[in-house]
């Protein structure tokens, strides 16, 4: 809390009183717990600041046992993607006065297991997982702790607590279905090894699934490459994958590898999008700058980050969610991609 004029600390009742609101709902704006419009929680949190409203940690340390920090874990930091979800929830839980943990595991299963140990040890108030496949030792650590936790990027009907997120088959599905309709016919894949990226896996499938429905018999050329750059796992790949085939269509984990794989395609003469397609994944701002712009699915990080925060808070304060959110996803049509003749 803040001091005023009178050294009279700040508290939720003074905000309450100068926004014209109830004590609750002023709380549960600056909490950020549904039930309060978008508007009438930005005049409240606008009324706290003018005031210099600090929430008393301590206090709701003491009566809660419990910390004000939120653990959150991301696989890497090399890849934007999760640095804009991160940034939708920080915002929020700052606003709710929590303190936010990052930590990033590197795809390592034991990495994130002595993470959430280490966070547990200090009583935070909710957790934040990347993804919905975890280890056996993990999940046996979370039994029993009654932290409110929050799986995302992507969705299972298991989670274990709740999820948000997209659904990664359907996604590759989608994909894959454009470049059906398109006319292509030989497909390809160009990842890192095969279970280092579950999400990545789940599209492949997808994708797998709907080409071997359409043309029975018809398997996914498929390149692997081990590296934490995904520049280098595009391009690498890239080239390996045309000593084996030659696809008329490249499907790419994601936008980062598929620009490594187009400085590939440049390397080989092979023109894009006359001698090859290809496909990204997220729809980065540079996938639309470079030339040719990428074809790509849209992911919604953003609201991906703010979905989870919104509802990790409102679990901590007792209130209900849904427990699978599934958000959409876009197709974005750019220029690596083309109508085939026939």
């Amino acid at each position: 809390m803040a001091r005023g004029k009178n050294n009279k600390e700040t508290g939720l009742k003074d905000i309450a009183k100068s926004a014209g609101v109830s004590t609750m709902t002023a709380s549960r704006a600056l909490r950020g717990i549904e039930g309060v419009s978008e508007k009438k929680r930005k005049e409240i949190q606008s009324v706290a600041r003018k005031l210099g409203y600090r929430p008393n940690s301590n206090a709701r340390s003491l009566a809660t046992t419990q910390s004000d920090l939120i653990g959150i874990s991301i696989p890497t930091l090399f890849n934007n993607v999760f640095s804009e979800i991160i940034d939708g929830m920080r915002q929020t839980f700052q606003q709710a006065g929590y303190a936010s943990v990052i930590d990033t595991t590197e795809y390592d299963p034991k990495a994130e297991l002595a993470w959430v140990e280490r966070m547990l040890s200090w009583r935070p108030a909710g957790l934040i997982l990347t993804g919905t496949t975890h280890s056996s030792e993990l999940q046996e650590a979370l039994k029993g702790t009654k932290v409110p936790i929050i799986e995302i990027w992507d969705t299972t009907n298991t989670p274990i607590d709740t999820c948000v997120g997209i659904d990664h088959f359907s996604a590759g599905q989608r994909a894959a279905d454009h470049a059906l309709s398109l006319g292509y016919k030989s497909p390809a894949f160009v990842g890192v090894p095969e279970g280092r990226d579950p999400r990545a896996d789940a599209r492949l499938s997808g994708i797998q699934s709907r080409f071997a429905l359409s043309q029975p018999g018809q398997s996914v050329h498929i390149a692997r490459i081990m590296d934490r750059n995904n520049f280098v796992v595009g391009h690498s790949g890239t080239l390996d994958l045309f000593e084996q085939a030659n696809p008329d269509i490249i499907f790419y984990l994601n936008d980062h590898v598929a620009f490594g794989g187009m400085t590939a395609c440049a390397k080989l003469s092979k023109s894009v999008p006359d001698n090859v397609g290809i496909f990204g994944f997220n729809s980065l701002d540079l996938a639309h700058v470079l030339e040719p712009s990428l074809t790509t699915i849209r992911t919604p990080r953003r609201m991906m980050g703010l979905t989870a925060a919104r509802n990790l808070l409102a679990r901590i304060h007792g209130a209900k969610t849904e427990r699978v959110t599934v958000l959409p996803v876009e197709l974005v049509e750019g220029q690596t991609t083309r109508l085939q003749q026939s």
